[in-house]
């Protein structure tokens, strides 16, 4: 029956199981799980009881698991709650159809509905039943990974990343688990036992068969069975196993750019998984700040265009506001996203009005970490680009779930609309879809700023007329001030309070406010953020710096789309480089030109007058906030510093001092020992446990760190030393003998062979006399130095490196402790091979009976 394969298959599947912890959103999935592989398991053993043929046993496991999904699933259609018919078959079928239609729909971690616990509980099933076939019926438990590995591709695949260290910790050692049992009872099955000191005995059970008749067993005269011991292998198996997860796991997080979130990372990035995967970046306005904030004005990116008055740079389309912030509904990206042959989908709603056709070639310099969306001119029709990247056909962002922009060059194709006022007062009535999605106000919006949007457009009879009302009031009319001292919003409060009194703060709220108000008056629209044009440095050529950042509300219209609107103030006095597009102009819509120029000032004016804005302006600098994806963290093309070599090279000079450390540390747990025993009241005893042996053994303080003769710790520390030195020390020797050859093999002066003397006496009369005076510890302390002092001089440079840097009593001590742990682990086995004895006895049992 192999009791012991079937249940370590079933463990195995299940630790395996755990790599898929990260694909669902409550844990029942596991419970689940848990009842299909039991199922599968019984199957198993029920026909390996029966001996039914390899063909018909390899059934028993896959009926047990229909009868399984048939009981959690389709009890209402099944015989008895059990027996499948046609109708519990078809609901199956249908559970099935939903739990697909869901997966594709869903992104992980995906809700646990019927239809995906089906689709889980049956794939664990499976892969139970593969383990189960191989590794305890066709006793191949090496290829029972290969099922294993597939559960851990399922969310490198799903979700395009790697799977935690602790899951492939914990499924790796249920495959090695699996390996061992299988190679323990291959041992156990060699041929003519090999006498050994250790065996491991059992009374043959009534009625079973000769023992000598079993395969690798022995039969003494007393009628015992007798079974070579495999437990040296066994643990030896074990040992190299749990080395090699280790090496595995530990290894990798030690060396820069394999774990981008550095030590134990959940990892990010992924393969080129076909299934839906969800998209996810920090939050963009986080940013924001940060960027606007920083003192050294960062170049985050050049570029070239044909274009004599480039557009901004957008980077992200937030699409929903939650009642506090604004940020983008979750991409859901599949393998149709890609862009492959460099085409991107059609601009929606950009139909009728003129377009120019504007070429870019952007160069994102290499300290830019973890920007993942490419910043570009909307509305990009065509890219060159290497690497996996992917297209949102809704916003036209465009995306990669494994490379970064950082020191990437693209080109890329846009057409920029070009509407005139009077296009977007008569393009005609909104898409119900594009309604649906883009005016969606939650209901926590305060009145108080439902009334200020009417108020503040009261008498414009158009949505274009509406959206210049409402931009002009936030440049103009409405009292706000440009500041970067302002908190960025967090809530649905920070934008009343910014509306309704301070109306102070930075393009954050502007963009904010503006499209939230829109939404108040039917007008589709979103927040957009990315990058100003920058600065002009050349025919055709640009820069864009970190203080570039920018936030804007896009609005749309129909025939022409999604088109910007600017409310931040521009200039010295405002978002430097920020421009106001010329169809905004409030002459357009009958109010006359303005007291000042509209159109913001030329980017190299803008540029001069910020640098030259004085010590207020440098103020509004201070940065607060952390940095987000996309920013610029080095300062020019420079580069920061490599963190991940340097954490490497301060793990490696770690592990170098360690043995150092640890001499260190013993010499001060000995020496205060000592001071601890000196201090006791009563004289000094002249033996402690294993002392009085002569065998010049190094002594332990009873129960660890207690207290310990000064005598035993000087002599201690002297052995150390000239371990630490070369030096030869037989255990053997009485402690006189050790003097004597030491002093005649260094050819040491007076003084050295006196201090040596002495404490070579101290040892003596510690370890052999009863009563006698305790020499005192800082005489000993200052002997040892001298001793210490006429071994270095006595040896080569490269050995009183070694002494100093890598003490071999140091290692000495962690060979020691490795020791300890083998013996606890084979300790463990011994135990573990008893309580496999009562498997054991259970097949013979049952072989017995039948």
């Amino acid at each position: 029956m192999r009791i012991r394969m079937t249940i370590m298959a079933a463990l195995a599947t299940l630790a395996g199981s755990a790599g898929l912890h990260s694909l669902f959103s409550s844990g029942m999935w596991f419970w689940s799980g848990l009842g299909a592989v039991l199922a599968v398991a019984a199957g198993g053993l029920l026909t390996r009881h029966l001996r039914a043929p390899v063909l018909v046993g390899a059934l028993g496991g896959p009926a047990c698991l229909l009868l399984y999904l048939t009981a959690r699933f389709t009890a209402g259609e099944a015989w008895l709650g059990v027996v499948p018919t046609p109708s519990s078959f078809r609901r199956l079928g249908e559970l099935f159809a939903e739990g697909w239609d869901a997966v594709n729909q869903y992104a992980a971690p995906v809700p646990l509905v019927p239809g995906i616990a089906l689709l889980a509980t049956a794939g664990i099933g499976l892969v139970a039943v593969m383990v189960d076939l191989l590794a305890a019926r066709l006793r191949r438990a090496a290829p029972a990974g290969l099922p294993l590995l597939a559960m851990y591709s399922v969310p490198a695949a799903v979700r395009e990343e790697s799977i935690g260290w602790l899951a492939f910790g914990v499924g790796a050692m249920g495959y090695l688990a699996l390996l061992v049992s299988d190679a323990r009872e291959r041992v156990g099955g060699w041929g003519r036992v090999v006498v050994t000191r250790r065996w491991s005995e059992e009374a043959p059970a009534d009625g079973a068969r000769p023992a000598a008749s079993r395969e690798g067993t022995a039969e003494d005269g007393s009628g015992r069975v007798r079974r070579p011991d495999s437990g040296a292998l066994a643990a030896s198996g074990r040992r190299i196993g749990t080395a090699a997860v280790a090496i595995a796991v530990l290894v990798p997080t030690a060396v820069p750019g394999i774990h981008p979130r550095g030590l134990f990372g959940m990892g990010s990035g992924g393969g080129r998984g076909g299934g839906t995967q969800t998209v996810t970046t920090p939050d963009p306005l986080v940013s924001l700040k940060r960027e606007l904030t920083r003192q050294d004005e960062s170049v985050v990116l050049s570029y070239r265009t044909d274009d004599p008055r480039p557009d901004y740079l957008r980077l992200y389309a937030l699409d929903r506001f939650d009642g506090d912030r604004w940020t983008y509904t979750a991409l859901e990206s599949t393998a149709r996203d890609r862009v492959t042959d460099g085409t991107l989908p059609a601009p929606p709603g950009l139909i009728a009005a003129p377009v120019r056709r504007v070429n870019t070639g952007v160069r994102v310099q290499r300290k830019v970490r973890n920007m993942t969306f490419l910043p570009m001119p909307y509305a990009p029709t065509r890219l060159s680009i290497k690497g996996d990247w992917r297209v949102d056909s809704r916003s036209l962002m465009v995306y990669s779930l494994r490379d970064s922009a950082g020191g990437r060059s693209y080109d890329v194709t846009s057409l920029r609309a070009e509407p005139t006022p009077e296009q977007l007062a008569d393009g005609g009535t909104y898409p119900s879809d594009i309604v649906t999605a883009y005016t969606a106000v939650p209901r926590s919006v305060p009145p108080a700023i439902r009334r200020l949007a009417q108020d503040v457009t009261e008498g414009s009879t158009t949505a274009h007329a509406q959206a210049v009302r409402l931009q002009k009031w936030f440049t103009d009319d409405g009292g706000f001030s440009y500041d970067l001292g302002a908190p960025p919003p967090q809530h649905g409060s920070d934008l009343v309070d910014f509306l309704l009194r301070s109306k102070r703060g930075y393009c954050e709220q502007y963009a904010a406010s503006m499209a939230l108000m829109a939404r108040i008056l039917g007008i589709p629209a979103r927040v957009a953020m990315g990058y100003t044009s920058g600065s002009q440095t050349g025919l055709g050529q640009w820069v864009v710096r970190s203080r570039d950042a920018h936030a804007w509300p896009e609005l749309y219209f129909p025939g022409t789309g999604w088109v910007r609107f600017e409310p931040t103030p521009a200039g010295a006095a405002g978002a430097g480089t920020a421009n106001v597009p010329a169809y905004t102009d409030p002459a357009s819509i009958g109010e006359g030109a303005p007291e000042e120029e509209q159109e913001a000032p030329a980017p190299e004016e803008s540029a001069t007058a910020e640098r030259s804005a004085g010590p207020e302006s440098a103020q509004r600098r201070q940065p607060e906030d952390e940095g987000p994806a996309g920013a610029a963290d080095a300062e020019e093309d420079g580069g920061g510093p490599p963190t991940g070599w340097l954490a490497g090279a301060l793990l490696v000079l770690l592990i170098l001092a360690a043995p150092m450390a640890a001499r260190f540390l013993a010499r001060r747990r000995r020496w205060a020992a000592a001071m601890a025993r000196g201090r006791a009241p009563g004289p000094g005893r002249g033996t402690q446990p294993g002392t009085g042996t002569g065998t010049g053994r190094p002594e332990k303080s009873p129960g660890g760190p207690g207290p310990l003769d000064p005598a035993h710790a000087a002599w201690q520390e002297m052995r150390a030393d000239a371990l630490d030195h070369g030096l030869t020390w037989r255990a053997s020797d009485t402690p006189r003998a050790t003097a004597r050859r030491l002093g005649e093999l260094l050819e040491l002066d007076a003084e050295s062979a006196g201090a040596l003397g002495r404490l070579a006496r101290a040892e003596e009369l510690a370890r052999y006399s009863r009563s006698r005076p305790q020499a005192p510890a800082e005489s000993l302390r200052a002997d040892l130095k001298t001793v210490r002092e006429a071994f270095a001089a006595a040896v080569g440079r490269r050995a009183r490196l070694r002494a100093r840097y890598l003490p071999p009593s140091s290692m000495a001590a962690f060979r020691s402790a490795g020791t300890r742990a083998v013996a606890a682990t084979g300790r463990l086995n011994e135990r573990a091979a008893r309580l496999g004895g009562l498997t054991d006895r259970i097949s013979a049992l049952l072989r017995a009976r039948r």
